[in-house]
């Protein structure tokens, strides 16, 4: 028996939360529906779904409180869904950990594409490749691992979703290389991402949080233009 991957639809409009459990299960998910931010957690800790699709508007626990939960006991992937169209939100729900953000109405193709590509890339980590050269870079207190996604950082194990580690490589494997926000995003989100480059400013912002840098070298903004990992 085929083992099919779970999507947990958080959405209190009966109507919505219906529609993507049809589109998904013709595609051959297994899905749940959560009516409110208290049930998805439920299900988040029970059923252990393989992506999170969180409607912006719930009652009670609003769905940044849900987000914010999920992020602090799981790196499932979310998808944030919404009528609200600005930038604010984007941003907004993207800093809290969502990894895509979807405005309504969309289209059913359009919602399984970005849960398809969504899905790819957290799973491509565990894809065992024997007989493949580690991707590996080093720099002073600084060492990631695209092999097996891990990131070490002055000693210390550093959790990222795998978009913030594949950005990080990307940019620590051309070093003083500067990308625009439009190649960073052609180059690890892919054709299929439907977005702004706010995404990438967000992970940026994200990534320099978590590793600060030193002496040797820095993530640097290139204004006007992007980014680089600048060595000195």
């Amino acid at each position: 028996m085929i083992n099919r991957q779970k999507i947990l639809i958080v959405d209190d409009d009966e109507n919505i939360a219906e529609s993507i459990f049809l589109y998904l299960t013709k595609e051959f998910f297994e899905t749940k529906i959560a009516k409110d931010g208290m049930e998805a957690l439920k299900e988040c800790d029970s059923w252990q779904p393989d992506l999170v699709l969180l409607d912006l508007m719930l009652p009670g626990l609003d769905s940044y409180q849900v987000c914010r939960a999920i992020r602090q006991r799981s790196q499932v992937p979310i998808i944030m869904l919404s009528a609200k169209a600005e930038v604010f939100d984007k941003v907004l729900g993207l800093e809290l950990g969502a990894d895509d953000y979807i405005v309504k109405p969309f289209d059913p193709k359009e919602l399984v594409a970005r849960v398809r590509a969504v899905l790819r890339r957290y799973q491509f980590p565990m894809a065992e490749a024997p007989k493949v050269p580690q991707k590996y870079i080093e720099y002073p207190e600084l060492s990631i691992n695209l092999t097996n996604y891990s990131v070490t950082y002055r000693g210390q194990t550093v959790d990222m979703p795998p978009k913030e580690l594949e950005l990080l490589y990307f940019l620590a494997n051309s070093p003083n290389q500067v990308f625009t926000r439009e190649q960073l995003l052609d180059q690890i989100w892919g054709y299929e991402y439907v977005g702004d480059t706010r995404t990438v400013d967000v992970h940026i912002k994200r990534l320099r949080e978590k590793i600060r840098g030193n002496q040797n070298w820095s993530i640097a903004t290139v204004w006007g233009i992007g980014y680089k990992f600048e060595v000195r």
